[in-house]
């Protein structure tokens, strides 16, 4: 499996969806697992299921009126769920904000380390990141854009989370651009600042997707002219 995870990204964002079955039901279960001993629903197979539709739906309220507008009674009507089933999952709105985010949180990493592997050069380390990131907001835009958008709403607690978890994203970067600088295939003057304007790149993708669409560009397209503008700025001479 790991040899097909290897080549998954660079094989386009097809391969790449197949290969990380980001299904909705998929991440639900890892809620589910992970909150067992706060969700009083204790069968897995009805948990996630009410878990998807209560996901689904707040991505969908919030992209509509926003997260902080939209109160558990909006969200018990447009779920179908009573107001007791959603206590059933969490106590709160901000229990449930911090569920969505840290769910985000640990499948970004998650996924981005599976896909970058230490025996491999730095040259080829840096495209396969750029890539996985590009795919994986690509695949879970509406988490991403929601994560984003609500961040300036959060508490300290929470936005501090946000902030740590963006710059372990960063971290990723600068750690590749730091290799290849001693290994002299890069050359790159500042690797703090080179990585945060990645970043920026990455996220303009699926913060403006309407742009790109309008263009008829797509995430292979801009992956791949991506890769090769952070290569001409990190080539030596």
């Amino acid at each position: 499996m790991q040899d097909k995870e290897k080549n998954g990204s660079a094989n386009g964002i097809e391969a790449f969806r197949a290969e990380a079955v980001l299904s909705i039901e998929e991440i639900c279960t890892e809620i589910f697992r992970r909150n067992q001993t706060s969700i009083k629903i204790k069968k897995e197979a009805v948990a996630v299921k009410n878990l998807v539709k209560i996901f689904d739906t707040t991505l969908a309220l919030s992209n509509s009126k926003g997260f902080q507008t939209t109160s558990l009674r909006d969200l018990s009507a447009a779920s179908g769920l009573s107001m007791g089933a959603l206590y059933s999952y969490f106590s709160s709105k901000d229990e449930l904000l911090e569920m969505i985010l840290s769910q985000g949180r640990q499948m970004t990493r998650r996924i981005l380390t599976r896909y970058i592997y230490a025996d491999d050069p730095p040259k080829k380390k840096l495209s396969d990141a750029i890539r996985t990131h590009l795919y994986l907001t690509e695949v879970m835009q509406p988490w991403f854009y929601f994560a984003y958008l609500e961040a300036k709403n959060l508490k300290r607690d929470q936005q501090k989370k946000v902030i740590a978890g963006e710059l372990a994203t960063e971290k990723i970067f600068i750690d590749i651009l730091e290799e290849g600088n001693a290994a002299g295939i890069f050359a790159c003057d500042s690797p703090v600042l080179t990585a945060s304007a990645i970043k920026a790149m990455l996220q303009d993708w699926y913060l403006k997707r309407w742009k790109y669409q309008r263009r008829n560009i797509s995430v292979d397209t801009y992956a791949v002219f991506l890769i090769k503008l952070v290569e001409t700025i990190v080539a030596p001479g």
